[in-house]
């Protein structure tokens, strides 16, 4: 198998490992196989890809799309440095409100996969970090939403070496968890995927 699948402490976010084939003329990796998810219980279609650049300090999020166009997201890195959370934000959940982290990077070539009903967010820990991530429906401004990215209940521990991250206007005006537009309900058969 090409791939090291690993749950998080939410099970339902997995950092994936891909392997690497590398010789004197560089490297070669597979970043998705679509067998090899569906084994994993990722049976989600990918229906847009996205791009990223983001210079060091850049943080991004906490963003999702509620229901019906909600978005799963697997999220790689092909240059650069992340620090990138997943938010549990299904009520009902054993982990509404908690969140994980991974450091995703191009030297590392990790990726993770959150499935709907969970925000996502990054902050840039490198100049020109390009961030890719496929995700399981199309951007729908009308289904977006988020949560602010330094929400106290949640508690997000983002890197010390950030201090003071570079925000857009657009996400320094989402609201915290509790006020967030979201229409996520845990389904305890979800545990099972």
């Amino acid at each position: 198998m090409p791939f090291i699948f690993k749950k998080l402490d939410i099970p339902e976010v997995v950092l994936i490992e891909p392997r690497v084939f590398g010789d004197e003329r560089g490297f070669f990796l597979e970043t998705y196989k679509r067998s090899d998810f569906i084994r994993q219980g990722i049976s989600y279609d990918f229906i847009q890809g996205n791009h990223s650049r983001s210079k060091k300090g850049v943080l991004r999020g906490l963003h999702f799309q509620i229901e019906p166009r909600a978005q799963g997201k697997l999220v790689k890195v092909s240059h650069g440095a992340i620090f990138d959370v997943s938010v549990d934000i299904r009520k009902g959940s054993p982990w509404f409100g908690r969140w994980v982290s991974a450091i995703l990077s191009g030297g590392n070539r990790h990726m993770l996969w959150m499935p709907p009903g969970f925000a996502h967010g990054f902050v840039a820990l490198e100049d020109d970090t390009d961030v890719l991530y496929t995700a399981t429906d199309e951007y729908s401004p009308e289904h977006e939403s988020g949560i602010v990215w330094n929400d106290p209940e949640i508690g997000i521990k983002w890197p010390a070496e950030i201090e003071n991250p570079i925000v857009s206007d657009k996400d320094a005006r989402l609201l915290p968890l509790g006020h967030a537009r979201n229409n996520f309900v845990y389904k305890a058969e979800e545990e099972e995927k």
